[in-house]
C-alpha cells in the first residue's frame, strides 16, 4: 500500500493542492471570480412620455386667462406638481382647481384636495389668471412631479451586462451571472413615481375623448331624463323634436345636423354662428321641459372652434316663468364662461377680474362636458366642466362678492320653461359649435 501514496499524492498536486503551479493558477482565479460582481441593468429605449398638457389662453391687453389640461401618462400617482416655465413680463394673479406659485419665472401648480389622484390617462384641470407685458408665449418645458412630459429613458426588454471589479465583500468561488441578493434582474433607474418601466407601448397622448371608445347618452330610460339624445334620429336641418328658431332677429347662422364632427354616435348638431347683432341662430326642443322639478339637470357634449370672445355671447339659453319669458343664458364674457339673466343683465360671475377668474375659458378644438343643475325652489345654481364644479359660476343663496352678489338681486328662483342650443352675439364675435349627447331632466347625468 505504501508504494502507491507518491503516485496519489502527485495526482492530488495535480488538482491544485498548496505550492504546486497549478494550485497557484486556481487560487489566482478563484480570487478574481471572487471579486467579481455582475449586475443586470436595463439598456436606454425611446423615451415614453409621462404626462400631455392642453394649454389654452384667452387674452386681452395686459391680461389674461389660461387653461390647462393636464394629462397622466405614466403610472398611477395620489398627488400632482406639475412646473414649467412662464415667459418674460408674465405673472400669474390667481388660480382655481389647483394651488398656483410663481418665483422668477418658474411656475408650479399643486393639486387640489379633490383631483389629486390620476390613474394612467387620468386627467385633472385647472386655470389661472394672469398679466403680461412684451408677449404671451406658450410654456413648452412642463414637467410632472420633477419628471419632464417629453419622456424618460425607458428599459429595453434585453438587459446588458456591466462587470464590476470593485471587492466582493465575501468571496465566493461561484462564476453565478447573477449573485444580486435582490430577485428582479431589472433594477428601476429612477426612483420618480411618475416613471413607467413597462416596455409596452404608452398610452396615447391625446387629452380630447375618442368617438370610438366615448359611450352613448347614459340614463334615457328610468331617469327622469325629459330630453336624452345624440340627434342620430335627425339629418340636414334640424327637424321634429328640434326646430330652428331665431329670437330676436335673423342673420347668416344657420343650424344643421354633422355627421364629420360627432362626440358619439354618427350625427350632431351644428352650429355656424354669425358676428354682429341679428345673427341668432338656436335649435329648440319641442319637449315641454316646463315640468322638470325641483331641480332642472342638464347635460350637453359642447365643441366649439374659436376662444370665447371679450365680448358678450350666448349659446344654451332657457325662457323663465318667473321673469316674464325672459331668457336664462349660458354664453362666456371676457373670455370666461358665464350665466347672463335677460331681464336685468346680471351675471354670473360678476364681470370684475377676481370674478372673472373664478370662471373658465370654454376649451377649443376638443369636445368638452357641460353639466348644470337649476333649483326651481330656492336661488341654487352649479355648473360643471368635464365633471368639474366652476366656483364662480355658483349659487348659493349667501350673496359673495364678485361671484354671485350681482345675480341674487333677484331672489326668485327661475322656472325654465324652453331649452335651446344655438349662437347669439352682441358684437362682432363668429364661432362654429357643436353639440352632442344633450340630457335634461330631473335627475343628474354624469359625462
Amino acid at each position: 500500500m505504501k508504494q502507491f501514496r507518491p503516485v496519489r499524492g502527485h495526482r492530488l498536486a495535480a488538482r491544485g493542492l498548496p505550492g504546486s503551479p497549478v494550485a497557484r493558477v486556481v487560487a489566482a482565479l478563484a480570487a478574481l471570480v471572487a471579486g467579481l460582481v455582475v449586475v443586470l441593468v436595463p439598456g436606454t429605449a425611446t423615451a415614453a412620455p409621462v404626462c400631455s398638457v392642453d394649454y389654452t389662453t384667452n387674452q386681452w391687453p395686459g391680461g389674461f386667462t389660461a387653461s390647462v389640461r393636464l394629462t397622466n401618462l405614466g403610472p398611477a400617482v395620489s398627488g400632482w406638481t406639475l412646473r414649467w416655465t412662464a415667459g418674460t413680463g408674465e405673472q400669474i394673479t390667481n388660480a382655481w382647481s389647483a394651488q398656483v406659485s410663481q418665483s422668477g419665472t418658474t411656475v408650479t401648480a399643486t393639486n387640489a384636495a379633490w383631483n389629486g389622484s390620476l390613474a394612467t390617462g387620468g386627467v385633472a384641470d385647472f386655470g389661472f389668471q394672469g398679466t403680461w407685458s412684451s408677449s404671451l408665449t406658450t410654456p413648452s418645458d412642463w414637467s410632472l412631479n420633477g419628471v419632464p412630459c417629453g419622456g424618460v429613458a425607458s428599459p429595453s426588454p434585453s438587459p446588458s451586462v456591466i462587470v464590476d471589479h470593485s471587492p466582493s465583500p465575501s468571496p465566493s468561488p461561484s462564476l453565478s451571472p447573477s449573485p444580486s441578493p435582490s430577485p428582479s434582474p431589472s433594477p428601476s433607474p429612477s426612483p420618480s413615481p411618475t416613471v413607467d418601466h413597462s416596455p409596452s407601448p404608452s398610452p396615447s397622448p391625446s387629452p380630447s375623448p375618442s368617438p370610438s371608445v366615448t359611450p352613448t347618452p347614459s340614463g334615457c330610460s328610468g331617469t327622469g331624463l325629459v330630453v336624452c339624445t345624440g340627434f342620430e334620429d335627425q339629418s340636414g336641418t334640424p327637424s321634429g323634436e328640434w326646430q330652428v328658431t331665431t329670437p330676436n332677429c335673423s342673420g347668416t347662422g344657420t343650424a344643421t345636423i354633422d355627421t364629420a364632427t360627432v362626440h358619439s354616435g354618427g350625427k350632431s348638431l351644428r352650429i355656424n354662428g354669425g358676428g354682429n347683432y341679428c345673427n341668432h341662430i338656436f335649435a329648440a326642443t319641442t319637449k315641454d321641459v316646463s315640468g322638470i322639478a325641483p331641480v332642472v339637470y342638464g347635460r350637453m357634449w359642447v365643441r366649439h372652434t374659436t376662444a370665447l370672445p371679450t365680448g358678450h355671447v350666448s349659446m344654451i339659453t332657457m325662457s323663465d316663468s318667473r321673469d316674464g319669458g325672459r331668457d336664462l343664458r349660458i354664453g362666456g364674457q371676457n373670455g370666461a364662461l358665464q350665466w347672463n339673466r335677460e331681464s336685468d343683465d346680471a351675471t354670473l360671475p360678476e364681470q370684475s377680474p377676481s370674478g372673472v377668474a373664478l370662471s373658465s375659458p370654454l376649451p377649443v378644438n376638443r369636445w368638452v362636458c357641460l353639466r348644470f343643475q337649476i333649483d326651481t325652489t330656492q336661488q341654487s345654481m352649479r355648473t360643471y366642466l368635464d365633471d368639474q364644479e366652476i366656483a364662480g359660476l355658483r349659487v348659493d343663496g349667501t350673496p359673495t362678492t364678485d361671484i354671485d352678489a350681482q345675480w341674487l338681486r333677484r331672489s326668485t328662483a327661475p322656472r325654465p320653461t324652453t331649452f335651446r342650443l344655438g349662437w347669439e352675439s352682441y358684437g362682432s364675435d363668429s364661432d362654429t359649435i357643436w353639440y352632442d349627447d344633450v340630457a335634461l331632466g330631473s335627475s343628474p347625468v354624469g359625462c
